[in-house]
């Protein structure tokens, strides 16, 4: 039986938000993990973010990314209209993204929105990652050659700092 890798859609409030969200992309593509980004304002293309939240498992979407920075409504949004996992990803596009943040993490019970640190693309990524990684035995591979090869890298670190102190 031939199984279809789900695929995380990144959604931007703005334009000006991609620049922050590039490390997401990369952690995706380092994991061979399909994807899309989109812009979809919460207030600005409020009727377009709910109908792609509520059209997206159907199109194949198992994970949600919302990037968004200031009044940060985008997750929410999407949460409103989904069952699927969203993931919020304040930016810091105002004051520091402590409002971005404060808008993400505040969600009514019901509606859960996993939150990951300001500016946080990469481990936003990688937490859409494990959650697909729970049925894609292929996924859990890479995802553990990843961290295996990060700890490498931190012990070989160690040893020449190490050295260069003795």
């Amino acid at each position: 039986m031939q199984t279809v890798q789900q695929r995380v859609a990144i959604l931007l409030g703005s334009e000006n938000d991609l620049s922050l969200v590039q490390a997401a992309i990369s952690t995706l593509k380092e994991l061979d993990i399909p994807h899309s980004v989109r812009i979809l304002s919460a207030h600005r293309l409020g009727d377009e973010a709910c109908r792609f939240a509520s059209n997206a498992r159907a199109e194949g979407f198992g994970v949600l990314i919302a990037a968004a920075g200031k009044a940060a409504h985008l997750a929410g949004t999407l949460a409103s209209r989904t069952l699927l996992p969203v993931i919020g990803l304040p930016l810091s596009t105002s004051l520091g993204g402590l409002d971005a943040l404060f808008s993400t993490v505040q969600m009514p019970s019901g509606y859960p929105v996993a939150t990951v640190a300001i500016d946080g693309a990469a481990n936003a990524a990688l937490l859409a990652a494990q959650i697909l990684a729970l049925s894609d035995c292929d996924l859990l591979t890479r995802l553990e050659e990843r961290r295996k090869a990060g700890q490498e890298a931190v012990r070989e670190a160690d040893s020449r700092i190490a050295k260069s102190f003795m």
